[in-house]
């Protein structure tokens, strides 16, 4: 397995500033995270973000989740769950700072979760908001012909994992192989009799940094799927 060089930068709430850097193994699913730790350039050692900045606010991310390849996606993880999705890029592409979606007390145990992928890996993800305040992760490899994204913890189609709540903020990803072979206009939120009930554009992770918008979310029901389609 190869090796890719991630780093990112946040501002918390104290005004102080942390700088993340991790040598890490890319994923070959489109699923699998490793952690992205402080770096130890302005640190005694590699900690997990929730250690090192116990009971502060994440009020600014000012530099991307930046990888040498493509980075899939990024989250905050507590506990086995997201509660903070985080933009992404690639080293060399155009970005710009942002502000977090929800304003996100750390905790010790707090950690930030990457999918790091090689350029050649068809990669695909998508990352939402709800109406209820529910942050997920849906991903997985592109290959020819219809595929469905899952979320990258339970595996569980976005019907059921998001039934009855309104996506009021998305973006997508795709790296770079899976974008020249995407057949059609991004990725869909497919309901239960086939017809695209939602949209989203599919950011060239090669190109430029994920852009959140709020535009053609999906009212989610049970057995809806989001879906990519690819040519062989």
């Amino acid at each position: 397995m190869s090796t890719s060089i991630v780093t990112a930068s946040v501002q918390l709430n104290d005004g102080s500033t942390v700088d993340l850097y991790t040598s890490m193994t890319e994923s070959t699913t489109g699923l699998s995270t490793s952690e992205l730790q402080t770096s130890t350039k302005y640190a005694v050692s590699a900690t997990s973000i929730g250690t090192f900045a116990n009971g502060k606010t994440i009020t600014a991310i000012t530099q991307p989740v930046t990888g040498t390849n493509n980075i899939s996606f990024a989250y905050l993880e507590r506990r086995g769950t997201i509660i903070q999705v985080l933009p992404c890029a690639t080293r060399g592409v155009q970005s710009s700072p942002s502000v977090p979606w929800v304003a996100t007390q750390l905790a010790a145990g707090d950690t930030i979760q990457v999918c790091s992928v090689a350029t050649a890996t068809r990669a695909a993800s998508y990352s939402v908001i709800t109406d209820k305040g529910v942050q997920a992760i849906f991903g997985g490899l592109d290959a020819s012909g219809d595929v469905e994204l899952v979320h990258i913890l339970s595996g569980q189609g976005i019907g059921s994992s998001l039934t009855g709540q309104k996506i009021v903020r998305h973006m997508g990803a795709q790296c770079a192989a899976s974008s020249a072979k995407n057949t059609s206009g991004g990725l869909y939120v497919i309901n239960d009799r086939g017809i695209p009930a939602g949209a989203c554009c599919l950011t060239v992770m090669a190109s430029t940094q994920q852009v959140p918008n709020a535009m053609a979310g999906a009212l989610v029901g049970l057995n809806y799927v989001a879906r990519v389609t690819s040519s062989s």
